[in-house]
């Protein structure tokens, strides 16, 4: 890992505890909402009133909507569903990261981006981890939450690659503008499956806790976590900055350790070393380069 000053180094490590302690959060808010719900209000915190205080993202339409479909509808959506279905925050929050995997195999057929033979060694690693806790989970729990999960950061890898063909100016201008694209088509999809009922039911009896996790996810985890990666993505490497990232699902693993008395099974923690050690083999770079279209890539739950 390249060095970064120490308060840069500091607020980046903030940012990924904030980041893993945030899967606890969103299990804790489905206590109180329908994750659909959930998802929505959400997005229409992050979007409103912080709309009003970035400018329009300097990039096409298209990839406005693009981002805020993959990312905020189906990445999260599927994310919040599969957490809502039993999937242990800790577990959730190393899988996502499969998000690099995802991002380096469409980058490929999508932009014609070879991967590096270093990049390919770690993603073999990376995948056999998931192999070991794919085939733990089919034996131990239902298989749907895990799936949904992989789903997600597939998504996410989709999210990646078009925030990279779209090359914005200013990502947080991106993310905000896209956040505003989720929160209806969500609202949508909670009404079909989740019901009227339910969503009454939740807006109704929201109280101090509802609102603090809302609070959390959208303001702290969301606005704030994603304006402090940018700002470092814009000050340092992405070579320097990027590796941070890895410390999410340490953070995620031990809040949901404290929190929720989640304990990963041998398989589960074999099965994570190999997702991130072949991970660090992928984000190693082959040289030092500025990519600041990778920050919306890098923002987790």
């Amino acid at each position: 890992m390249q060095l970064v000053p120490t308060r840069s180094a500091a607020l980046l490590v903030l940012v990924a505890a904030v980041w893993g302690v945030n899967f606890v959060v969103i299990h804790l808010g489905l206590e109180h909402f329908p994750p659909l719900l959930f998802n929505a209000l959400r997005f229409a915190l992050m979007a409103v009133p912080a709309i009003f205080l970035v400018g329009r993202p300097r990039v096409p339409w298209r990839f406005v909507l693009g981002v805020g479909v993959s990312l905020g509808v189906v990445k999260f959506g599927l994310l919040f569903v599969s957490l809502d279905l039993g999937m242990p925050p800790g577990l959730a929050s190393l899988l996502l990261q499969l998000q690099v995997l995802f991002t380096i195999a469409f980058a490929a057929v999508v932009l014609g981006e070879r991967p590096r033979s270093q990049q390919v060694a770690g993603a073999g690693v990376a995948l056999a981890g998931l192999a070991l806790i794919g085939i733990e989970r089919a034996a131990a729990a239902p298989v749907l939450p895990f799936v949904l999960v992989v789903g997600a950061a597939a998504m996410w890898g989709v999210s990646n690659v078009i925030t990279r063909m779209a090359q914005p100016p200013d990502a947080l201008a991106l993310l905000v503008w896209a956040s505003a694209i989720a929160p209806l088509p969500l609202l949508g999809l909670s009404l079909a499956f989740e019901g009227p009922a339910a969503v009454g039911s939740a807006l109704a009896g929201i109280d101090v806790t509802a609102l603090a996790a809302l609070l959390f996810v959208a303001g702290v985890s969301g606005l704030f976590g994603f304006a402090v990666w940018t700002a470092m993505l814009k000050r340092h490497t992405a070579a320097a900055v990027t590796p941070f990232a890895l410390l999410v699902p340490v953070f995620g693993i031990a809040s949901a350790a404290v929190v929720l008395g989640e304990r990963p099974s041998a398989w589960e923690l074999g099965g994570g070393l190999l997702i991130c050690l072949g991970l660090a083999a992928t984000l190693r770079p082959a040289r030092v380069r500025r990519a600041e279209a990778a920050a919306v890539g890098a923002a987790s739950a």
